[in-house]
C-alpha cells in the first residue's frame, strides 16, 4: 500500500492508502520527495474535472478518475520494470510528466509535448502526490549530485516557463513585461534576470509578490489594483514605447489585452495562461504588425535547467512551505483558494505532519 492524495471530484481530494501499482515493462517506481501545487491542480480541487478523464480513459496511461493528482515531482528511484536501462535503484530523479506516443506526427517531428495524445500524469494519469510513484522511464532525468531535490521539485513549473522563454523569441537587451506573478510568471523574471534584459516590469495584484519579483530582479513594479492605468504605467516604464515583448500569464481576456495595448508596434504577446474563449482587436493588431505566440507544457528543458541550476540559479527562490501530505486539502489547496500570500506550496509524501513555512 502507498499513502496518496486522490482526486474523486470537485472539493473532493482524499489522502488514503491505495494499492502501489506493479512496474511494468519500460516503467520506473519512485519513492516521491516532493510534489509541487499547481495551477491545474487547484483548479480540479476546484471545479473539476478539466482535464482528468472521467469517463473515458485518457490513451496513453489508461486511466480515469479516481486518479492521484499532482505532476510537478521528484524523488529517488526504488525499482525498475523490464525493458528499462540508464536508471537504477537509488537514482534520485527529476519527472518531466508529458505522456507522449512517440508515433504520432508531431511525436516524431520531437514535439512531444503537443503530441496527439497530449497530457500529464497527476492530470490524465495517476501522478506524483503519494509516497510511490509510478511513470514511463522516458519521463526521467538523473540528477547530478550538484542538484538538490528541493531544486528539481520546481523543475517542472520552471519547464513552462523556459519553453515560453524560448517561443518568445527573446534577444538580450529587450524591455519584457511579466503579467502575473504566480510561480511560472516569478520564474520567467528569474529567466529574464540571466538571460540579459534591459527591463523587466512585473506587474500583479499583489504587493506581497510584486516584492518577490522586485528581490528576483524585476526592474519595475506595477500594482495592477487600478486596472486602467496598468497599460500607461508599463508603457511609461518602458520609454512611452510599449515593451518588446509582454508575457500573459494570468489567463483572462483583461490581461490579453492589457498585453497587446503595452506592447510596441512590431512587438510579440507571449500567450502562457489559459485565457478560455478571447476577442482581440484584430485590425489594431494588424496595424501594429504584433504576434501573438502561445506555449503550452516544455520539451527538451530538463537538461537545461539542470545546467541552469548547477550555474548558481536558485528555482527554491519561488517555494514559501511545505507541507506534510497528510495536510494537503486544508493547508494546500484551500489555503491557495482563501488567497494567501503562498506563492509554490511543495508536498512532501513522507515525513508525518510537520510543515515547513518558508515565508513570503
Amino acid at each position: 500500500m502507498t499513502r496518496a492524495a486522490v482526486w474523486y471530484g470537485a472539493r473532493d481530494v482524499r489522502v488514503v492508502d491505495v494499492e502501489s501499482r506493479a512496474t511494468g515493462p519500460g516503467e520506473v517506481a519512485i519513492a516521491v520527495a516532493y510534489c509541487g501545487i499547481c495551477g491545474s491542480d487547484l483548479h480540479e480541487y476546484a471545479d473539476g474535472p478539466h482535464a482528468i478523464p472521467v469517463h473515458e480513459p485518457h490513451p496513453e496511461s489508461r486511466t480515469t478518475a479516481p486518479i492521484i493528482v499532482g505532476h510537478e515531482f521528484c524523488g529517488t528511484v526504488v525499482e525498475v520494470g523490464s525493458g528499462v536501462s540508464g536508471f537504477a535503484p537509488g537514482d534520485r530523479v527529476a519527472v518531466e510528466p508529458h505522456y507522449r506516443c512517440g508515433a504520432c506526427p508531431r511525436c516524431r517531428n520531437g514535439e512531444y509535448n503537443i503530441c496527439r495524445h497530449f497530457g500529464f500524469a497527476g492530470l490524465m494519469g495517476d501522478g506524483g502526490m503519494a509516497e510511490r510513484a509510478v511513470v514511463p522511464a522516458y519521463m526521467l532525468h538523473r540528477l547530478p549530485d550538484t542538484v538538490s531535490l528541493e531544486q528539481a521539485a520546481v523543475f517542472e513549473p520552471a519547464a513552462v516557463a523556459l519553453h515560453a522563454w524560448r517561443r518568445a523569441g527573446f534577444r538580450p537587451g529587450e524591455t519584457l513585461a511579466v503579467i502575473g506573478l504566480g510561480p511560472i510568471g516569478l520564474l520567467i523574471v528569474m529567466l529574464a534576470v540571466r538571460h540579459g534584459a534591459g527591463r523587466i516590469i512585473a506587474a500583479d495584484l499583489s504587493p506581497a509578490r510584486l516584492e518577490v519579483a522586485h528581490a528576483l530582479g524585476a526592474t519595475d513594479l506595477v500594482p495592477a489594483e487600478d486596472r486602467a492605468a496598468v497599460v500607461d504605467l508599463i508603457r511609461q516604464a518602458a520609454d512611452g514605447e510599449g515593451v518588446d515583448v509582454a508575457f500573459e500569464v494570468v489567463g483572462s481576456e483583461e490581461t490579453l489585452r492589457t498585453c497587446m495595448h503595452a506592447t510596441r508596434s512590431g512587438g510579440r504577446v507571449m500567450l502562457v495562461g489559459l485565457a478560455g474563449t478571447v476577442s482581440i482587436d484584430a485590425f489594431a493588431m494588424v496595424n501594429k504588425e504584433q504576434s501573438i505566440i502561445t506555449s503550452v507544457g516544455y520539451r527538451d528543458v530538463y537538461p537545461d535547467l539542470i545546467r541552469l541550476v548547477e550555474k548558481g540559479m536558485d528555482l527554491t527562490a519561488i517555494v514559501t512551505a511545505t507541507i506534510a501530505l497528510e495536510d494537503v486539502v486544508h493547508d494546500g489547496f484551500e489555503a491557495l483558494l482563501r488567497g494567501s500570500d503562498q506563492i509554490k506550496i511543495l508536498v512532501r509524501p513522507s515525513g508525518g505532519r510537520q510543515a515547513h513555512d518558508h515565508g513570503g
